[in-house]
């Protein structure tokens, strides 16, 4: 069973194929013919949509078709091609043409993930008794939809993730006169104000010590 509908697989697969550079045709050389032939993009394509969908481990994932070490290989040949920014940029033009990205309302927030693997990025994390995790600084527009993210280690503050999150808006072309940007009382200080003067934004932020309405309840 697929793990997405193929209505959405194939046109997805069809612009992610047109990213990708050309490659010449396989011929065995090897005289006793035994060297593996490269596995199919469109095997790894699928490979990798399973891992998003499911959250799981690439050896969780590999089977008979395409191994774990393969996975990873072409996921990093890809990022080194640019080919995902390449998708993400496209994805976010077309969605902004059909229903419209609300960018005079921006949103910024940083979450704590965990990665039991590591990575360049990873550092001990406050909330899970030391162990490796990741700091996502994240930025959405007015309706949520996420437009892009810096990480960093776990240990990371928010507030100093918060110019280069920015810096993400870059890659969006012209924004609107007057964007305002929503933050929560972890960017409270003068420091934040003055990066978002410096970049023309309007910030709305949270005051340290008050409620949020959410929590203004006794539960």
């Amino acid at each position: 069973m697929p793990v997405l509908p193929s209505w959405l697989t194939e046109p997805l697969w069809g612009q992610f194929a047109a990213l990708l550079p050309a490659r010449p045709a396989y011929v065995p050389t090897h005289p006793l013919g035994c060297h593996r032939p490269r596995i199919s993009d469109r095997i790894v394509f699928d490979k990798l949509l399973q891992l998003l969908r499911f959250g799981c481990s690439y050896q969780a994932i590999a089977d008979t078709t395409c191994s774990a070490t393969t996975i990873r290989n072409r996921r990093d040949e890809w990022i080194a091609l640019d080919v995902f920014a390449k998708l993400k940029q496209i994805a976010l033009e077309s969605y902004d043409r059909i229903a419209g990205l609300m960018l005079d309302q921006i949103a910024v927030d940083g979450s704590i993930t965990k990665a039991p693997g590591g990575g360049e990025a990873a550092g001990r994390s406050p909330v899970d008794r030391g162990k490796q995790g990741l700091k996502r600084s994240g930025m959405t527009d007015g309706y949520g939809i996420p437009l892009g993210r810096v990480l960093a280690g776990a240990n990371r503050h928010d507030s100093p993730l918060l110019a280069p999150t920015l810096d993400r808006l870059d890659d969006l072309g012209p924004l609107p006169y007057n964007v305002t940007v929503h933050l929560d009382a972890g960017y409270d200080s003068d420091k934040a104000r003055a990066l978002l003067d410096e970049r023309g934004l309007h910030g709305r932020i949270a005051h340290k010590g008050e409620k949020a309405p959410i929590q203004a309840s006794q539960r």
